[in-house]
């Protein structure tokens, strides 16, 4: 796609290169003309908008790196190549929009004449369309398609109980917010309206039998108004059976149309059923489908040139085809982690220490969706102050796969300060790095004290991990031995 050629040059600025691919003409709609970039007031002191004029051929490059950045983020969010297109295409007013933000965010860089390049621009867009989708969830391509959306019509809203009082500001609403808030008002309308027989609407009342409270419904519909347009024989109850069929449990079926109603505007025959195969190609597990929907329902929803991504890249970090179906099976939303964001600089940070990442990969895969700056650094920083060397913590790792899991500040800290009053040497953790994954009040100690009470000392290993009664024949072994 040509504004994808754009993002992978580097030998010349980006937005120039951009504009040499597009036409040099000036872009311009009823009432609005786009030459013009508008950069909005920021402080609360300065009530007025300054206006600055842009070239037309910075303006048409900017543009197309706006479309490069959202084609990009619709297809991390699974659309495919083509839907993705489609839309960004059917988009020009909102690729505007998104132009304009980047004139208000980055205003200082203009007034000195200076252009951006193409990572500043997806740094300023990207955090801006992860905000929309957070909170508009897939309808967000309605939004961007239809940008701006017409508000809705007073009548919608003298329907619901207790109609919002809409207060007036000196800052504009911004449009597709104002829009889609009305949206979510009819969708809300739709779900509680009674009917003549002071009954729900039918899906309404098949939902609330299966189990999911109306108070569930409602919040679900805030997030993802289209649920509330599902038909019940056409689209709800063919996949609540699908999934019963599956051996999804029944009282399951809330928590998973909680967490995904998108599942329901899922075509079974030309969707999920296909996904479902291509999955078990893979090596997914066909018999731990109903575990698998009911802890990651999203997998499902994703298109398979996503879900080939991320399973080519498993293959190339050395798993092998057995291995990858046990991944997507034991933690499925190791899919939803962009390859190039997150599961690659995880991979090479963890490499960089001395780990073997296929062996991470496949026995803890949940840590590549932990934060390298957050989460992995400072457990890193954490050990190292403490004394230990890289290879130290690679064999920590190697031994306990989910040691960069714990939380910091709850786990590793505490844990580590009760160690030091044990008198074990520090090298005992290097042994049994599997020390930090169990119970500081409910094994730790109450083994410990045991231990001490009887007078003799078991290795770190033989405290906590033997079962009680392997534990207590331990004592009375080394009882009986210092004894003799």
């Amino acid at each position: 796609m040509q504004a994808f050629a754009v993002s992978r040059c580097f030998n010349v600025s980006p937005v120039s290169r951009a504009a040499l691919s597009v036409s040099r003409s000036c872009f311009s709609y009823p009432s609005r003309l786009f030459c013009q970039a508008k950069f909005a007031a920021e402080s609360g002191n300065e009530g007025s908008l300054s206006l600055r004029l842009v070239p037309p051929s910075l303006l048409a490059a900017e543009k197309e790196e706006a479309r490069a950045v959202l084609t990009l983020f619709l297809k991390k969010r699974g659309l495919s190549n083509a839907v993705a297109a489609r839309t960004v295409n059917k988009s020009e007013l909102f690729i505007d929009h998104l132009v304009t933000r980047l004139h208000s965010v980055h205003k200082a860089r203009y007034l000195v004449g200076r252009e951006l390049t193409t990572l500043e621009i997806r740094d300023a867009l990207s955090p801006y369309l992860e905000t929309l989708y957070e909170e508009y969830g897939d309808i967000l391509v309605d939004v961007v398609e239809n940008f701006p959306n017409p508000a809705i019509k007073e009548s919608v809203l003298e329907k619901l109980p207790n109609p919002p009082v809409e207060e007036k500001s000196a800052a504009p609403v911004s449009p597709p917010i104002t829009a889609l808030n009305s949206r979510k008002l009819k969708a809300l309308a739709r779900v509680t309206q009674v009917s003549s027989f002071r009954e729900l609407p039918p899906s309404i009342i098949y939902l609330t039998e299966l189990g999911m409270e109306l108070e569930v419904i409602k919040e679900v519909t805030r997030k993802f108004p289209a649920f509330a347009y599902y038909s019940l024989e056409g689209k709800v109850k063919p996949i609540v059976e699908f999934l019963l069929d599956l051996g999804v449990s029944k009282t399951d079926i809330p928590t998973i149309l909680t967490k995904r109603p998108q599942l329901c505007g899922i075509s079974l025959s030309e969707n999920l059923i296909p996904t479902m195969r291509f999955l078990e190609n893979l090596g997914m597990d066909k018999k731990q489908w109903a575990k698998v929907i009911f802890r990651f329902p999203a997998l499902l929803t994703y298109s398979r040139t996503k879900l080939k991504t991320t399973v080519d890249f498993l293959y190339e970090m050395g798993l092998s085809a057995e291995s990858v179906g046990k991944v997507l099976t034991r933690c499925p939303n190791i899919i939803s982690y962009s390859v190039e964001d997150k599961l690659r600089p995880t991979a090479e940070y963890f490499h960089s220490i001395g780990v073997d990442v296929a062996l991470l990969l496949y026995r803890s895969p949940q840590t590549f969706g932990l934060s390298i700056e957050a989460n992995l650094k400072p457990v890193t920083e954490f050990f190292l102050e403490r004394g230990y060397s890289m290879g130290d913590l690679a064999t920590m790792i190697s031994r306990y796969r989910a040691l960069y899991t714990f939380s910091l500040s709850d786990s590793l800290v505490p844990k580590w300060e009760f160690f030091l009053t044990m008198g074990y040497p520090k090298s005992e953790l290097v042994k049994f790095p599997q020390y930090f994954g169990y119970s500081l009040e409910e094994r730790i100690k109450p083994r410990y004290t045991i231990m001490m009470s009887s007078g003799v000392r078991l290795l770190l290993n033989q405290v906590l991990s033997l079962s009680d009664g392997e534990f207590h024949k331990a004592l009375k072994r080394k009882i009986k031995k210092n004894a003799g």
